[in-house]
Order: structure tokens, then C-alpha cells, then sequence
């Protein structure tokens, strides 16, 4: 029998809709949900365990009670065997101590669901003593340890087990100061490595910040942006280096790592969360101007989740503006664009060719596809 780990953060990802960047903490949390958030990491702890259904008799999942992951293995079919005890909230001393008693039984993997806070709580634990694989849910995913999607995540995990995957590798687990990120101030920091199984078909790459010396790309991409805008649209303007240099042309106020809306050279809203998006663009034409995350590839679902399904529909796909300099799209080394919203259904409507704005009457066409596949 080969004996699988899981851990759910049961908070991860609550803050993106809602424009909060992160549930690090208990006043956010309690924020994010007096805004209306709603947990999802169950949801995507069920998506990468039904992967591991067909060896499920030859399973044994550990995990800990109720909603840190006994909750989702039932759901997926499963029927997991409970460690330790949890209360009413958890903490991040949960999720350390999960990891230790999962060393101590000796599982072959530990998955865990969440962003990067909760990596850095397992590599507090465990450091490099497991072999371990991120499922991503977190609204932060900068580090390297996280599957491209929940569904590549279980059949990874699921290869791994059946002895498909020799290639053992130390990733990085990174995090940002999150009050700094509100600020719209990105502080990355390394705080250690995990053992994870890999094949680049399932691993998105780290994330690669942009360079100053693309900014003279950033600023003929934004004086693009200006040419085509069209009057009495509202653009929504994601969070991102090139895409807020059409916000420095206009000599208006804007949150860098945030979503903002223009209508006719204005700004109308700052900082948006899913809700206030939602509200301004009911029963208006709309478009959405997004760039992708340097080497890993998102252009939905990493760091812009206020961009909800809920809103890219009532954007339509026609009415999404992907820009990126040459230099990031380079980064990908010839991967496509990845689309994780949380709905498959959404991520195959969005997939297909678009043409990227690179530059001054500069285009490229460029291939999108669902994170959830493997195609390339």
C-alpha cells in the first residue's frame, strides 16, 4: 500500500476575489469574509484527488479532521484515515503540525492545498525530509512547488506512485510581505526548499519578475493601448509593470498590483474587488487588459482572482486584452498561456489564440490553454 499526505488550508484563496491579496492572519480573514469571500480549497483538494482514484485500493490517505482535508478524501471517494485534532479555526500551527505527524507516519507524498504561506508552513516542518507537491489555491503562487493546476497536480502525484517519476528536485518556497503588497510594494523572499516530484508538463516555472530594461516595451505597449481604446467602454486594467504604464500615460492614480477601470481617459474605480467589478460593468460594454506572469504563464488566476468567472463572462472572451513584452514572453520558453479561474468549463471557453499586444503596432499570436491540460 502506498500512503498518500494531504493537508487543506481551508482559508486559502478566500482574499482574491474579494481585492484583499492574501487571508494571512486573523483580521483578514475575518475581513475577507465580512466582504463576502467564500472558501474554495476543498474544491480544489477533491479536483487533484479524484486524479488518484484509480489506485485507490492500493491508497491509504492520511490527513487531518474535517475541512484540513478529511472532508475533501471523502468527497473524492476516499475513506482516509484521521490524524491529530483541529479547533473551531485553524492556524498555521496546524498545518505545522500536520506535517510533522505525516513525517512520522512515513508517506510517500504529502500534498498540500493552499498558497505560499502554507508552503512555508510545511517547509518549517519538514524542510526536505518528504517528498512533498503543492496544489495551488492560494492567492499568492509565487513559489515553485505548486502543480499548474489541482487536476495536474493528483495525476503528477499519481505517476509518482506508480513509480512513473524518477526526477526528485528541491523548488523554492517563496512569499511576499502581504501588507507591503496591499501598499502595491512586491517584496519577495526565499524561505527554503521542498522536495518535489517533477516533470515540466505539470510544473509551472517560478515567477520571473520584469526587468528595467523592458520598460521602454512596457511604455510602446501602453501607447498601443491608448491607440485602440475605444469610448464609452470600461477597461479593466489588472494588476502588473506593463499593463499600469497605460495608467502612467494618462497621469492617473492607480494601484499596481490591484484592478483598476477607466472609462474615457478617467479613472472610475481603484483597487476593485469581484464585487464593485461586477457593479460597474452591469449593462456596460467592457474589456478586461491583462498581462501574463513572468515564466509561469497566468493570465487568469494568479494574483488577479477579483477577475472572477463571474466577471470574465459578462466580459466575453472577445473583450480580453492580453499585453506582454517580448522579454516575458520569451521567459516561457515556448509554453503556452495558462488559464486557471477555477472553473473548467470557463478555462476551455477562454482557451484558444490571441493576438498579444508586444509593443507599438506590434503583435503576436499567442496560444492560451486551460492549466488544468497538458497540451503544449
Amino acid at each position: 500500500m502506498k500512503k498518500l499526505g494531504l493537508i487543506v488550508n481551508p482559508i486559502a484563496g478566500m482574499g482574491g476575489r474579494v481585492g484583499l491579496k492574501g487571508t494571512d492572519g486573523p483580521e483578514m480573514l475575518r475581513k475577507a469574509i465580512e466582504l463576502g469571500a467564500k472558501p474554495w480549497a476543498e474544491d480544489r483538494a477533491v479536483e487533484a484527488l479524484k486524479a488518484l482514484l484509480p489506485i485507490k485500493n492500493s491508497l491509504v490517505i492520511y490527513t487531518y479532521p474535517h475541512k484540513m482535508g478529511e472532508n475533501a478524501a471523502k468527497r473524492a471517494g476516499f475513506n482516509p484515515k484521521i490524524m491529530g485534532s483541529i479547533g473551531e479555526e485553524t492556524t498555521a500551527d496546524d498545518t505545522v503540525r500536520a506535517a510533522g505527524d505525516m513525517k512520522d507516519v512515513g508517506v510517500d507524498i504529502l500534498l498540500f492545498v493552499g498558497g505560499d504561506g502554507t508552503a512555508r508552513d510545511v517547509c518549517r516542518s519538514i524542510g526536505t525530509s518528504l517528498v512533498t507537491l503543492g496544489i495551488p489555491a492560494g492567492v499568492k503562487v509565487y513559489s515553485s512547488v505548486f502543480s499548474t493546476s489541482p487536476k495536474t497536480g493528483g495525476e503528477l502525484a499519481l505517476k509518482f506512485l506508480r513509480g512513473e517519476i524518477n526526477d526528485i528536485i528541491e523548488a523554492e518556497v517563496l512569499d511576499i510581505d502581504e501588507d507591503s503588497f496591499r501598499e502595491g510594494r512586491l517584496s519577495v523572499k526565499l524561505y527554503g526548499y521542498l522536495k518535489i516530484p517533477y516533470d515540466s508538463s505539470y510544473i509551472p516555472g517560478g515567477k520571473v519578475p520584469s526587468s528595467h530594461s523592458e520598460s521602454y516595451d512596457r511604455e510602446a505597449i501602453a501607447a498601443e493601448l491608448l491607440d485602440i481604446i475605444e469610448n464609452d467602454v470600461i477597461y479593466l486594467i489588472g494588476p502588473g509593470s506593463t499593463t499600469k504604464e497605460v495608467m502612467k500615460l494618462l497621469n492617473l492614480d492607480f494601484s499596481p498590483l490591484g484592478v483598476d477601470a477607466i472609462l474615457d481617459g478617467k479613472l472610475i474605480g481603484k483597487d476593485l474587488n469581484e464585487r464593485q467589478i461586477i457593479y460597474l460593468i452591469s449593462g456596460r460594454k467592457a474589456k478586461v487588459v491583462v498581462t501574463p506572469i513572468g515564466g509561469q504563464g497566468y493570465v487568469f488566476g494568479r494574483g488577479n482572482q477579483q477577475i472572477s468567472p463571474d466577471v470574465l463572462r459578462r466580459i466575453g472572451k472577445e473583450n480580453v486584452i492580453i499585453v506582454a513584452t517580448r522579454g516575458k514572453l520569451e521567459s516561457l520558453r515556448g509554453r503556452p498561456l495558462l488559464i486557471d479561474t477555477g472553473d473548467e468549463s470557463l478555462d476551455i471557453e477562454l482557451s484558444g489564440y490571441y493576438k498579444v499586444i508586444t509593443g507599438y503596432r506590434e503583435y503576436t499570436v499567442y496560444k492560451a490553454v486551460p492549466a488544468s491540460t497538458l497540451e503544449s
